[in-house]
């Protein structure tokens, strides 16, 4: 693999976690969105997952976001029986949007995003060093 291409890898895997980091911010914004009416959804949490492609031009696995999916589990219910949105109980639906967890996931796609940003750095620096020394 030449510099070029690791520096082209890296790039792809700090777009996808670019993507990650996008949809876990938008996940902590509506962590409180419920539902307006009776018996409306509240904001459904999303997950970003990646697939494995082939980049034909160099042969080498590339990884890209293959699909943003909505969390199946469940909703939250919370007592609150002044809420537009509670049920005939008192109950409202609460996102499924655990805020301890898409913290962590933010941590760990950012440091997936900053070692992709290192390779490019140390490959950037290599290049470098080559053409100063093919100069001399």
């Amino acid at each position: 693999m030449d510099l070029l291409d690791a520096m082209a890898q890296a790039a792809q895997g700090m777009k996808a976690q670019g993507v990650r980091m996008r949809v876990i911010s938008e996940n902590l914004a509506n962590a409180k969105t419920t539902g307006t009416e009776e018996g409306e959804d509240p904001y459904q949490r999303k997950i970003v997952t990646f697939k494995n492609i082939l980049d034909k031009t160099s042969g080498r696995k590339q990884v890209e976001v293959d699909k943003i999916l909505p969390d199946q589990s469940n909703f939250i219910m919370k007592y609150d029986p002044n809420h537009p949105a509670a049920d005939k109980n008192g109950y409202v639906k609460m996102p499924n949007v655990n805020t301890l967890l898409e913290m962590m996931d933010m941590r760990e796609a950012q440091r997936s995003y900053e070692a992709n940003l290192g390779v490019i750095d140390i490959a950037k620096g290599m290049l470098m060093r080559t053409l100063d020394m093919l100069s001399r």
